[in-house]
C-alpha cells in the first residue's frame, strides 16, 4: 500500500470517527442548529431597527386654519403616533416617564410671524437619554414642517413651474432593517458553529486523553487537524443552508445573487472560524476555558466589531484597525450584497482573499500548538 493511500485511509477514518461523535453529542446538534434557529428568529422578529410611530405629543397653543393644517399633516403622519394638547405643560411628566419620546409646540404667534413674512419658530422638545430616537423625533419633526410648507407654497404658486424631488432607494426599497439584520445573523450563527463548537469537541477530547492516544498512532498533525475540521466544516455549510433557507421563505428576505457566491463566501469565511477554534482548543484544553475563549475572541467581535450593528466608521481609528483581523467584517457585507444587490465579484474575491489569508495563519498556529507528543 503507497504512502498516499495510507494517508487517506487515516484521514477517512479519523471524519468518519467525528462525524459520528458529532451526531451522537447533543452538545454539537444544539450549537449547530438549534442555537441558529433562536438567534435567526430573534433577529427576524425580536430585533428591529425600523422606527415607526413614535409617540409623540403636539402642543398647538393657538387654534388659527393655520396650525390646524400644519396639526394635520403631523398626525397624518406615518412615523408619528400624535397626542393632541394645548399646553406643553399637560405632557411633561409623560416625558420623564419615557410615555412620550417628545413634544412639539406650536407657538401663539405662529400664524402672526407666517403671514407677515417672518420665520416663525416651533420648538421640538425630546428626550435626550435614547439619543438615537431622539435624533429621529428631531429630524421628521422637521422634514413634516418642511413638508407642509412646500406643499402650501405648492398651492400658492401652482401656476408657476415646481422642483419635484423624487427618492429612490436601491436594492432595500422599503428600508426595512429585518432584509440587513438577518443576513448578517447567518454570519453570527456560521461563527459560533465554527469556533465554539469546534473549540469545545477538541477540547473534550484533550479532556479525555483520547488526543493523546490518537497522537500515539501514525497519524501526522495535519491529517489529525483536516480529519477534525471536515466533519465541522460540512456541518457549518449545513447550518447555514438552513438559515437561508428560512431567511428567504419565512422572512422574506430577497435572495438576488447566485448560490455559488453564497457557498464560496460561506466556505472561505469557515477556514478562520474553525481554525480559530482548533487554535483555543488546542491552547487551552479545556472544555469552559474553551468556550469562554471562543465567546471573547470569536462571537463578540464577530457581533460587535463587523459592522454588523454599529458602523464602523463611527468607532475610534484604534478600533477600526483591530475589525481588519474580524474575518466577518469581510463575510457580513459580502451577505448582505448576495442577498440585497447580488454577485459583486470584485468584492467577494477581496473577501475571500483575505478570509483565507486570516484562515491560513490560524492554521499554521493550531497545527505547530498540536504537534505530535504522547502524555
Amino acid at each position: 500500500m503507497s504512502a498516499s493511500s495510507g494517508r487517506m485511509r487515516r484521514l477517512l477514518a479519523l471524519v468518519r470517527k467525528e462525524s459520528f461523535q458529532a451526531i451522537r453529542d447533543p452538545s454539537s446538534i444544539l450549537i449547530a442548529f438549534v442555537l441558529p434557529l433562536i438567534l435567526l428568529f430573534l433577529f427576524g422578529y425580536g430585533v428591529s431597527l425600523d422606527t415607526t410611530r413614535t409617540r409623540i405629543a403636539l402642543v398647538t397653543e393657538e387654534m388659527t386654519p393655520l396650525t390646524q393644517d400644519l396639526s394635520a399633516s403631523f398626525q397624518a403622519s406615518r412615523y408619528f403616533d400624535v397626542a393632541i394638547g394645548r399646553d406643553r405643560r399637560l405632557f411633561e411628566e409623560d416625558l420623564v416617564l419615557g410615555k412620550l419620546r417628545g413634544i412639539v409646540v406650536i407657538p401663539a404667534d405662529f400664524t402672526t410671524r407666517y403671514t407677515a413674512g417672518n420665520r416663525p419658530d416651533i420648538q421640538v422638545i425630546v428626550d435626550g437619554s435614547e439619543p438615537n430616537t431622539a435624533n429621529f423625533v428631531q429630524n421628521y419633526a422637521q422634514g413634516t414642517v418642511a413638508n407642509w410648507e412646500r406643499q402650501r407654497q405648492a398651492d400658492i404658486a401652482s401656476h408657476s413651474a415646481a422642483i419635484s424631488v423624487e427618492q429612490r432607494f436601491w436594492f432595500n426599497p422599503e428600508l426595512t432593517s429585518r432584509n440587513f439584520l438577518v443576513p448578517g445573523s447567518i454570519a453570527i450563527v456560521m461563527t459560533l458553529v465554527g469556533t465554539l463548537l469546534t473549540s469545545l469537541v477538541v477540547a473534550r477530547e484533550w479532556e479525555r486523553g483520547t488526543m493523546e492516544a490518537m497522537m500515539a498512532t501514525p497519524v501526522t498533525a495535519v491529517e489529525l487537524l483536516a480529519g477534525k475540521i471536515l466533519p465541522y466544516f460540512l456541518l457549518g455549510l449545513t447550518s447555514m443552508t438552513l438559515c437561508v433557507l428560512l431567511a428567504v421563505f419565512l422572512f422574506g428576505v430577497p435572495f438576488r445573487g447566485s448560490v455559488a457566491a453564497l457557498y464560496a463566501l460561506s466556505a472561505a469565511f469557515l477556514i478562520p472560524a474553525l481554525g480559530q477554534g482548533l487554535l483555543i482548543s488546542t491552547a487551552t484544553k479545556n472544555q469552559f476555558l474553551a468556550s469562554q475563549l471562543a465567546l471573547i475572541s470569536a462571537f463578540l467581535p464577530a457581533f460587535l466589531l463587523s459592522g454588523f450593528l454599529f458602523e464602523i466608521n463611527s468607532m475610534p481609528t484604534v478600533i477600526q484597525w483591530i475589525t481588519f483581523i474580524v474575518p466577518a467584517r469581510y463575510l457580513i457585507p459580502s451577505l448582505q450584497t448576495v442577498f440585497l444587490a447580488g454577485d459583486i465579484w470584485p468584492m467577494f474575491l477581496q473577501a475571500i482573499g483575505v478570509m483565507l489569508t486570516i484562515g491560513a495563519i490560524m492554521f499554521v498556529l493550531a497545527a505547530r500548538s498540536t504537534r505530535k507528543r504522547i502524555g
